[in-house]
Order: structure tokens, then C-alpha cells, then sequence
């Protein structure tokens, strides 16, 4: 028997391995089969490349028993590669040789940030030490005749001996603490196979007894993973059928997806993706804690549902599945960490799904509208956060508008312009139905120029940061300067012959309003207010104060009248009655605000006003 000690600072990254680095202790046994799959796919390959292996027989095969009386055993076993004396030093001791004081100094405590830093390790085995006072492992390397056992109790040093095994392999024997007797069970090991390792290669047995005492017992054997990823078949040997069944198992939905993307890359990295895009938007879609759809696996073995990092945010809706070749099995998986070959994976699924929906786009304009219907808002999300995607994501986003029925793009609207046009025009606010009313829009109808209606709240945030769409202008018609269009010679001359009443008009709002203007976009309407280019609209204003912030700025609108209309020509020819002429010109600003959809601070004097006109008239 050979004993080897530990290093002193095994026990420090032991401790940070069983207490820390692992959030469910359950995760042990996704451990040890991921070890024991990947000696199988070791043999599988030197069965195939290696002249000295392929004499072997290579029969894969996984199986779990586990002591069902007194709970306290619980043993993994496979028909892998195995390990000779200098594997078991090599290969359960990594820990030891790579525990060295300069690591440990890097060290910081934080747990979140250990993971990332130990990650590279790979000492997932150590992690059935959450649930065991003693570990054995009897194996006997292919095409050897020594077997050997390795002993430990985790906390100072490991037994090598000799031993004996029938067959080639690794046998683990976990002898399991207070904590971990309840994984000595039929029914926790097979609900674990199916969550973690259902999709393995190779099958996984499950050894156990039936029956009673009484009647008899007998012993049993099944199956009890699938061994077999679909993501990794064929997409020629899937039906629709199989794809939606897949779906339903992974996204529980009772629903059907609304389509799929099923990809698989290969070349300096190897992964297969399956997405998913539900029919019905997700119910926590718009909540700060929703719940990510993304399956990662590595080689099959299931890492995490539950890292946001896999897509991103205005991806949430995305379910499915990534397979990675390339990515480590290690301790950080439950903490995942910032991963090159990860973020390659990440940008290009990005890439895929944004290709996709553009092709449907553009030949399935049916299944484009359900899906817009239910993530035009994510989407333009993205349109803000993720500007290495902008130019795809401005092709994908849709808007109502003036001009068309149902949904339209910038690209539509493009070619819809006229040569003279020089900018895309848009309006903000509420909803749909209030801006088809705005008074804004009046003199763009008359002169045949469309605008685009955005009712979405993150539009008065979005679309401004975009600036641009091409060569051409983004307009918001409520603010200054997106008038210019309408402007004839007639409109500025008006504008000179009402400037003095504009300026009493001023005089008597005084600060309500940052300044009086002649309006060339009005047609029907006296009034209507826009704000200033550097200045946040009145929606804006009011979804910042949803949000809780509580200081914000009294920004003033700028009031504009129209030189047209019937109540301005009788002010510029009459502005004797100071009272009259004072209520109408609050009133010209308050209707204008309620159009908007803004409080009147003041209620109650906009009523008195309104009455005192409205007796007047009478």
C-alpha cells in the first residue's frame, strides 16, 4: 500500500470545492458520470486511432447501484479507459499539484470569483466529497492486467493499492455521510440521471432491488437516460413532430413553437444549437428576474438552465439548447464563468437567430407579423443594448404607420418616400389609437407625407440613440425642427405677421411654457405643444417618473398655434378683452397638453377658464 500526502493547501481547495464552488450538493453525480462518459468517448477514440487499443472490446456502459437498506453506499461504475497507478497520482491528485501558495494567494474568499479562477482544473471529482466521509475508486487501465484502489477521506491525504477487476474500467464507491443518504435511493438517482445526464452518449444502468422480503425479491437492471441528444441528430432525420416534442420537454409549454433554428458548427470549434421561439411570448418576459430558456450542455452532459449570460437580454424569449465541444467540464460550471469559447458560441448564435428572422421576414410575412406581434419591443431592446447587431435589428423592427395598414419597416418606409423627402418622420406616445389623433399629424396627411406611429414606451429612449436609419434622418414630429418639410414661403411669411401675438401669448403664460411659435404642422387643430431637440417629450417625461426618479428637471414645452385657424385670427384681430384673451391662451396650452396625454397641475383652473369662455360664447 502506498500512502501520499496531500499538500498543506489541498485542504483550503477542498474546502472551498464542498462548501463553495457548488450550489446544489446534487451535483456530485453529474460529476462522476461526466468522468466516467468521458472515459468511455477516450477508449472509443483509441479503440478507432491507436493500434495498441483496437484489439479491446469496447462495450459502453454506465451503471449505478446503490445500497437501498442501510442507505450508506452508493457506487458509479464504467467500461472506459480506466487508470494505472500513475493516472490515479495524475488524475485524482490534479488538485494536489496544482495547489501551490502563489495560487492560493489569488484567492480572494468571494466565492463567485474563486470558480472562475479554479475553473480551469478540472477536479469535479472531488465534489462527491459534499456527500461522502470516504471515497474508493477501483480501476484497471485498457489493455493492463493490474487493477488498483484509491482511497480518501478528502481531508489530508490518499491510499494507492493494488486490487483486483474484472475487465478494463473505473469503479467509484462512494461511502456516504448523514447529508448524502438520501441520494441512496431509486427514484433521486433516476430523476438526477434524466435532469443532468439524459442525453449522454452511452447508456446509464440502474442497479437496484424490487420487491419485498415477504413476497421476494428480485434484482433489476434498466435503463435509465435516453442516450441520445437530439440536437445532435440530423436535421434531414427529424420530423416536425420531433422537433415540437423536444420543445414541449424542454420548455414545458403546452404550446406549440412558432419555429425553430437547429445549427451545427464545426471547425476550430464544434457545438450544435437548437432555438426555440415560443408562440406566446414568455409570462415573465418583462420581469427584472425572469427565467432564461437556454439549455447549455458539454458533450451532451447538462451544465445549466439557469445562467443569463448564454443569450442575450433582449433574447430572453429564445429557448433551446447549446452543445459544446470545446467548453471544460469543471467546478465553475455552476458559476459560469466568462469564457472565450462561450462568447464565440454566444456571438454567433446571436448571428444565426438574427438571420433567421430575417429570412422569414422576408419570405413568410404571415409567420413574421405573429412573431412581431408578440417581440417587436425585445427587439428594439437590442437596438439599444447590443450595437455590434444594430444594423440587422433595424431590418427586423416594425412600426404602424400613417401610410399602411398592419406593420411596416424602415425599409418599407423608405421606399415609399418621395424624392424630395429627405428624413424618416415618427411619432411617439401612449398608444396607438391616441396618436392616430394627434394633431401633430395634420398637416404631414395633407401633404402626403407618412409617419411612423411608435407606441412602445422604450421608443422615446431608443430611437433617438439611433439618430439615423442609412443615410436618412430619424424625425420626431413632437419636437422642434422636424417641420422643416412643411414649411412654405406663405408659413414663414404668417409667422412674421403673428410674431406680436405670440409674444403677448407669452407674456401671459409666462414660465408654463418655454416659447411661443407659429405652427406649419397643424391644419384642423389651434394648438398643439412639441419639445425642444435637447429636451425629453412629455411621454418621456413621464416613464422617467415611473421608473422612481424623482428629481427630474420641469421641462417646458414649446407652444405652437396655428395662423390658420378660426380662434387665432379672432386673437390677432382682437385682443382687447385682457380676461378673454388670457383664458383662451391657457387654454390653447391646456388642450394641447391633454392631447398629449399630460396632467394639467391645475385642473380645477382649467375648468374655471373653460367655463368662463364657454359663457361668454353663450
Amino acid at each position: 500500500m502506498a500512502k501520499h500526502q496531500f499538500q498543506t493547501e489541498v485542504s483550503q481547495l477542498l474546502h472551498l470545492i464542498v462548501h463553495s464552488l457548488y450550489s446544489h450538493k446534487e451535483i456530485f453525480l453529474r460529476e462522476l458520470i461526466s468522468n466516467a462518459s468521458d472515459a468511455l468517448d477516450k477508449l472509443s477514440y483509441l479503440t478507432l486511432t491507436d493500434e495498441k487499443f483496437k484489439s479491446i472490446a469496447f462495450d459502453p456502459r454506465i451503471e449505478i447501484s446503490f445500497d437501498g437498506k442501510d442507505r450508506r453506499t452508493l457506487v458509479i461504475s464504467d467500461t472506459g479507459i480506466g487508470m494505472d497507478e500513475v493516472d490515479l497520482v495524475e488524475n485524482l491528485g490534479t488538485i494536489a499539484r496544482s495547489g501551490t501558495r502563489l495560487f492560493l494567494s489569488r484567492l480572494s474568499g468571494d466565492a463567485r470569483k474563486d470558480s472562475n479562477l479554479i475553473g480551469q482544473f478540472g477536479v469535479g471529482f472531488y465534489s462527491s466529497f459534499m456527500v461522502a466521509d470516504k471515497v474508493e475508486v477501483v480501476t484497471k487501465k485498457a489493455g493492463e492486467q493490474q487493477a488498483y484502489k484509491w482511497t480518501s477521506d478528502g481531508k489530508g491525504d490518499f491510499e494507492i493499492e493494488p486490487a483486483e477487476l474484472d475487465g478494463h474500467g473505473t469503479t467509484i464507491t462512494i461511502h456516504l455521510n448523514d447529508e448524502g443518504k438520501e441520494y441512496a435511493d431509486r427514484w433521486q438517482i433516476e430523476d438526477l440521471v434524466k435532469k443532468y445526464s439524459n442525453h449522454i452518449a452511452f447508456p446509464i444502468y440502474l442497479r437496484y432491488t424490487s420487491g419485498d422480503e415477504k413476497k421476494g425479491q428480485e434484482e433489476k437492471v434498466d435503463q435509465i437516460n435516453s442516450a441520445s441528444a437530439l440536437w445532435r441528430r440530423s436535421k434531414t432525420e427529424l420530423t416536425d413532430k420531433d422537433y415540437k416534442e423536444f420543445y414541449e420537454t424542454i420548455s414545458h409549454d403546452a404550446g406549440e413553437p412558432l419555429f425553430w433554428v437547429h445549427t451545427r458548427a464545426e471547425g476550430a470549434q464544434e457545438y450544435v444549437t437548437l432555438f426555440y421561439v415560443p408562440k406566446k411570448a414568455p409570462f415573465d418576459l418583462y420581469q427584472a428576474d425572469y427565467r432564461p430558456g437556454i439549455k447549455l450542455y458539454v458533450k451532451r452532459v447538462f451544465i445549466t438552465d439557469d445562467e443569463k449570460e448564454l443569450m442575450p437580454v433582449y433574447l430572453r424569449f429564445v429557448r433551446g439548447v447549446i452543445d459544446s465541444e470545446d467548453l471544460p467540464l469543471n467546478v465553475s460550471r455552476e458559476i459560469l464563468q466568462q469564457n472565450r469559447v462561450l462568447a464565440s458560441i454566444k456571438s454567433a448564435s446571436v448571428k444565426r437567430l438574427l438571420a433567421e428572422f430575417k429570412s422569414i421576414a422576408d419570405g413568410n410575412k404571415e409567420l413574421y407579423a405573429e412573431f412581431i406581434e408578440q417581440y417587436n419591443r425585445p427587439l428594439k431592446e437590442g437596438l439599444y443594448s447590443d450595437f455590434a447587431s444594430r444594423e440587422a435589428l433595424l431590418e427586423l423592427v416594425r412600426f404602424k404607420s400613417t401610410a399602411v395598414e398592419g406593420w411596416t419597416s424602415f425599409a418599407d418606409y423608405k421606399a415609399r418616400m418621395t424624392p424630395e423627402q429627405k428624413a424618416i418622420y415618427y411619432i411617439t406616445g401612449e398608444n396607438e389609437e391616441r396618436l392616430r389623433e394627434s394633431p401633430l399629424l395634420e398637416a404631414y396627411k395633407q401633404k402626403g407625407i407618412e409617419v411612423l406611429l411608435m407606441a412602445d414606451e422604450i421608443d422615446e429612449i431608443v430611437i433617438p440613440s439611433l439618430g439615423k436609419y442609412g443615410e436618412l434622418d430619424l424625425k420626431a414630429i413632437n419636437r422642434t425642427g422636424a417641420d422643416d418639410a412643411l414649411k412654405t414661403e406663405d408659413d414663414k411669411k404668417k409667422e412674421k405677421e403673428l410674431d406680436p401675438l405670440l409674444k403677448l401669448i407669452k407674456e401671459v403664460l409666462g414660465d408654463r411654457v418655454k416659447e411661443v411659435r407659429a405652427s406649419s404642422r397643424l391644419a384642423d387643430s389651434p394648438s398643439c405643444i412639441v419639445a425642444d431637440e435637447n429636451d425629453p417629450t412629455v411621454q418621456l417625461q413621464q416613464m422617467m417618473k415611473a421608473l422612481g426618479q424623482k428629481e427630474i428637471p420641469d421641462f417646458k414645452p414649446i407652444l405652437e398655434v396655428n395662423p390658420g385657424h378660426e380662434i387665432v385670427k379672432k386673437l390677432q384681430a382682437d385682443s382687447s378683452d385682457k380676461a378673454l384673451f388670457e383664458d383662451v391662451s391657457h387654454l390653447l396650452l391646456e388642450q394641447a397638453l391633454l392631447v398629449e396625454g399630460a396632467q394639467l397641475k391645475k385642473p380645477a383652473e382649467f375648468v374655471r377658464r373653460l367655463n368662463r369662455v364657454m359663457a361668454k360664447a353663450l
